[in-house]
């Protein structure tokens, strides 16, 4: 049971974030935010 509710998790995650970005171009801003934001959040500098 548990894992056909993390199964069934991952593909809510999946498919929001492919509804979220467009393009491929899309994902890359994307990923290219988190990793900025990681890195602030880190206290390091780019």
């Amino acid at each position: 049971m548990l894992r056909k509710a993390v199964l069934l998790l991952v593909l809510l995650v999946l498919t929001a974030a492919s509804l979220g970005c467009n393009t491929i171009r899309g994902v890359g801003r994307d990923i290219s935010a988190v990793g900025d934001a990681l890195t602030d959040a880190a206290g390091g500098k780019q």
